[in-house]
């Protein structure tokens, strides 16, 4: 089969070249036939295969007429033309339906909301982004009011409870009301069960919120996200005209940088359905929307955990620390979006900021004073006992120093160290001396010790090992004035 780069080699061979037949043959591996043929033809045409025919041929208008008379599935039809003579196989005729099928095309009603009658909420994501020392999912969570198409958007790298009620609660906070119903898709944090037929199973959660805040909950069938077009089209603008080229280095850049985009160009842009500017069309909306609850939602969520020797809960890979007395002890922990309080029997013992980091341990400085303490005590205690034993007067020699010292602890070290080197006899010796002499410290124990170790001791008999040292011995000469007195008393 020649295509039409062969062909163009061909004429320019041929044409350009000036090669013969058999030289363009040969420098293109073709046969010289097949040369001669394309060479003399002035345009490229592709060779046309005769269609081949087929059993269904026969059957094909068949087909047709009855796919526009119902939506037929390719195995209804089968079963038609089988009774109507037909011996192919089954592959061909769904071939066929799939070919001729005619395109079906969904007609959607457009929806029309009154002012503060209704806001439509989902979850968006979009790649991943940096906190601390990892990374985690970057979502969204994005509000928009129904009939100013006023929009509100916060980044978050959870979408577990508490961050979609929080995110809830700025949204309204945000547009200075709350909205009368909220569209939803069918997301687990709202949406516990949805049969096709049956009213949906609510999280118990979301509706206690929703009547907290004196909002009604619309969840859209499943399946039907056009149900929520708004909201749709809110997250495939986020991505396109926020995200997409953005390059944020950390998340704690990504919400600033969002709240100065909706101020400045998503909520003042020239909607293209409304053909105004969500923030003008708000001012109208505005008045409609039901005031805000003064009362808080407590939008922490709970769990019960035993700490562990270390003092630890766990909480999304990272460890916080608790009062070294609940060591081992069953605790609650509530976890918000920016904060995590443990309890322990309604009584709070511990409350840190929460990091989004992974493998991190955070302490509270305060939480191991406790134990560090009960392990100085016991320390002590032990130093005591040990001095104690060194005399039968330690007790008396404690309690003058306890009276006269500052700190005691100091010098019973160093006389227990004192009691090693010099031995135990040495010490009780210059503990009596001490509480003799109305002296008590370390130092003065350490005096005594060291000048009763450099006492020398008496003289021994003289040794001479030669008989040549006699005759080198230097001896005085007597002194005769002693007998001279005696001789004149006489």
């Amino acid at each position: 089969m020649i295509d039409y780069e062969r062909y163009c080699k061909i004429k320019d061979c041929h044409e350009r070249q000036g090669l013969t037949v058999a030289q363009t043959a040969r420098a293109l591996g073709l046969h010289e036939q097949t040369v001669a043929k394309w060479g003399a033809c002035a345009q490229f045409h592709p060779r046309q295969s005769a269609p081949r025919s087929s059993r269904l041929d026969p059957f094909k208008d068949q087909v047709i007429r009855l796919l526009e008379t119902h939506p037929y599935s390719a195995q209804q039809i089968y079963q038609r033309l089988r009774e109507g003579g037909f011996e192919g196989g089954f592959t061909i005729v769904k071939n066929y339906v799939r070919q001729v099928r005619p395109v079906r095309r969904e007609a959607f009603l457009k929806l029309s909301f009154a002012p503060g009658e209704c806001a439509q909420v989902d979850w968006g994501e979009f790649g991943s982004i940096g906190v601390g020392s990892t990374r985690r999912r970057l979502s969204f969570f994005l509000m928009v009011l129904c009939y100013s198409r006023l929009m509100y958007v916060e980044f978050t790298v959870s979408q577990t409870m508490e961050h979609f009620l929080a995110a809830h609660e700025h949204a309204f906070a945000a547009f200075g009301g709350c909205p009368s119903r909220l569209m939803i898709d069918n997301l687990k944090s709202a949406v516990l069960s949805r049969v096709v037929g049956e009213a949906p199973l609510f999280n118990p959660r979301y509706l206690d919120f929703a009547r907290h805040w004196g909002f009604d909950i619309s969840a859209c069938n499943v399946g039907k996200g056009n149900e929520k077009g708004r909201v749709e089209n809110g997250v495939g603008y986020v991505k396109k005209n926020f995200l997409n080229g953005a390059d944020f280095l950390d998340f704690s850049a990504v919400n600033p940088a969002a709240q100065v985009w909706l101020s400045a160009i998503a909520n003042v842009r020239l909607h293209g359905e409304t053909h105004q500017r969500p923030i003008d069309r708000f001012k109208e909306e505005l008045p409609f929307l039901r005031p805000l609850n003064p009362m808080p939602y407590d939008i922490g969520q709970i769990k019960s955990q035993r700490a562990s020797k270390q003092f630890r809960v766990a909480l999304d890979t990272n460890h916080y620390s608790v009062p070294a007395e609940f060591a081992s002890q069953r605790v609650t922990v509530k976890a918000y979006p920016d904060r995590v309080c443990i309890y322990h029997q309604d009584q709070l013992i511990a409350r840190h900021l929460r990091s989004y980091d992974r493998h991190l341990d955070i302490e509270d400085p305060d939480h191991p004073k406790a134990l560090l303490e009960q392990r100085r005590n016991a320390r002590e205690q032990r130093l005591l006992m040990r001095f104690l034993s060194l005399s039968r007067h330690a007790q008396a020699y404690y309690e003058g120093i306890e009276q006269r010292r500052v700190n005691p602890r100091l010098h019973l070290r160093k006389i227990v160290a004192l009691s090693e080197i010099y031995g135990v006899e040495a010490v009780d010796r210059a503990i009596q001396d001490g509480i003799a002499f109305a002296a008590f410290s370390g130092e003065y124990i350490a005096n005594i010790l060291e000048m009763r170790a450099r006492e020398t001791p008496e003289p021994s008999a003289l040794h001479l090992t030669r008989r040549q040292d006699l005759l080198e011995i230097e001896i005085a000469a007597p002194d005769l004035s002693l007998y001279e007195r005696h001789g004149d008393d006489h």
